[in-house]
């Protein structure tokens, strides 16, 4: 059987608004390529924190991922992004 590809995406509306809500002046707005641009790396920041909390598990001969693999990684992945 073939696997089904999942498109994750995040919602535009929610990027905006928390982005818009770190802003400080209310005048500050928000370009729509900004906000398409911050989705990527949000959905790239997530994917890589999910590969990496897996083969934290795999080294750990677990075959679940739990949050102390995300724990152990979170460190290293905020350093490269």
């Amino acid at each position: 059987m073939a696997e089904k590809e999942h498109r994750v995406e995040f919602k535009k509306e929610t990027v905006s608004k928390l982005l818009s809500g770190h802003f400080k002046e209310d005048k500050t707005r928000l370009s729509s390529d900004a906000t398409i641009l911050m989705s990527e790396m949000l959905k790239v920041l997530v994917q890589e924190a999910a590969l990496r909390s897996l083969k934290q598990a795999e080294s750990e001969d677990c075959d679940q991922v739990h949050i102390e693999h995300f724990e152990k990684i979170l460190p290293q992945l905020l350093l490269d992004f």
